[in-house]
């Protein structure tokens, strides 16, 4: 029988393959999946050429787009239905042609229904890009089917 962190982890596991799978802005982008924990998520793309602007860096929008998808991850990541309320983000760095760039969302707080996540995008050699704040707000509803034979009571 699972423990319940054991429990909470194969849930993430299932919601965030779900989400991935159901995430159409991300698959364009090329997003994928690093890590994955309850409430903390880790995503990455590859700058392309087509994600450069007149300055020849990933334009800004790609790299919010990234943050706020590891956000949504994170915030969705034991099925509690939320939606983004609001998300800022500071760019603190370029991201060139050809960099990794990996998005990691943890929780920073949470109440009944809003939750508050921060986000460091930051290239694949730990330089950081771009810190994001978002806050969320669950809608009281399971985001990801169950696979059969799921226990019920573990959807919130």
């Amino acid at each position: 029988m699972k423990n319940e962190t054991e429990t909470d982890q194969a849930l993430a596991e299932h919601v965030i393959d779900w989400m991935a799978l159901n995430d159409r802005v991300g698959r364009g982008l090329g997003v994928r999946v690093v890590t994955v924990k309850p409430y903390a998520v880790s995503l990455a793309l590859t700058v392309r050429a087509e994600m450069l602007n007149a300055h020849d860096v990933c334009h800004g929008g790609v790299i919010f787009s990234l943050a706020d998808s590891a956000f949504a991850y994170a915030c969705n990541s034991q099925n509690d239905s939320a939606l983004a309320t609001a998300g800022s983000v500071q760019f603190l760095s370029p991201a060139r042609l050809g960099e990794e760039l990996i998005a990691t969302a943890r929780q920073v707080a949470q109440q009944k229904r809003i939750g508050l996540y921060d986000v460091t995008v930051a290239t694949a050699d730990g330089r950081t890009v771009a810190l994001f704040r978002g806050s969320s707000y669950r809608v009281q509803a399971a985001l990801a089917p169950l696979p059969p034979g799921a226990d019920p009571a573990v959807e919130s």
